[in-house]
């Protein structure tokens, strides 16, 4: 190479080496985020999971169907009240027929608040509370199934024809057993989502990365794998903080953009 091609070349690299260095003065003078602000904002993105309301209104829902079940049962099936006050209210339908009726309507609007409760405990777990999702992963589903097992016995009394009478009592038992398993399931569900809500805790990898700060010696935490647990439970977990750490990131840069922008 000549004289004045190793000129030329000492120029552009100088001139390269300008151009990095007033990139990086730029982003070095730039305005700086305090972190107060930015854990200000993180703190916002907590939403609470509303689904206890549900839960309380199929809980009452639940009660009064079973009442009104007795009621019809005793005065119109069993005939211990007037027959003319109970054909006046249900017309040509038996009272029989009425809470099997009223039974299939309380079964979908127990499908519709599994379906409802799924949709928010994703959310949650989306934005990375994956305990709390793993805690009432058992028992979002156990509402329906106490009331699909209900559905079954029902299916098989009214398949075995019994009389009028005894089919009525086993119709009564089993109302009151599912009411005895379902509603103290959803009361302890409404404990659980509206304690979480009260906590307002952080996402659990920050509260891990909190726990290591505070921590003296280096703890291991329930991310990695210990002797003792569940392989396919390690990967999944670390499937859903993999994801979780996406999302966080990608939220993170759009605060950071829009808090460069004020400042």
């Amino acid at each position: 190479m000549d004289s004045k091609g190793r000129s030329l070349y000492a120029q552009a690299g100088t001139s390269v080496d300008m151009t990095r260095s007033i990139e990086e003065d730029s982003l070095v003078d730039g305005p700086l985020i305090s972190a107060d602000a930015l854990h200000s904002a993180i703190r916002r993105e907590f939403q609470t999971v509303p689904t206890y309301c549900h839960a309380c209104l199929l809980s009452l829902l639940h009660v009064v169907y079973a009442v009104l079940s007795v009621c019809v049962a005793v005065l119109c099936v069993l005939n211990f009240g007037q027959v003319e006050v109970c054909k006046s209210v249900l017309g040509n339908v038996p009272g029989d027929s009425v809470i099997v009726f009223g039974k299939v309507g309380l079964w979908v609007l127990v499908l519709v608040f599994t379906q409802c409760v799924q949709h928010h405990h994703s959310r949650a777990r989306r934005r990375g509370y994956l305990q709390f999702y793993r805690q009432m992963q058992g028992l979002n589903h156990l509402p329906l199934t106490v009331h699909s097992a209900g559905n079954v016995l029902l299916l098989v009394v009214l398949a075995a024809k019994l009389s009028l009478t005894v089919q009525t009592y086993i119709l009564l038992s089993i109302l009151g057993l599912e009411l005895l398993v379902a509603v103290p399931c959803l009361l302890y569900y409404i404990v659980k989502v509206m304690r979480f809500n009260r906590e307002r805790a952080a996402p659990d990898v920050s509260q891990e990365e909190h726990s290591h700060t505070n921590c003296i010696t280096n703890l291991p935490t329930e991310t990695g794998f210990r002797e003792g647990s569940s392989l396919e439970e390690v990967v999944e977990k670390q499937a859903d903080l993999i994801e979780y750490l996406k999302q966080h990131n990608t939220l993170l840069s759009k605060r950071l953009l829009n808090l460069t922008a004020q400042h």
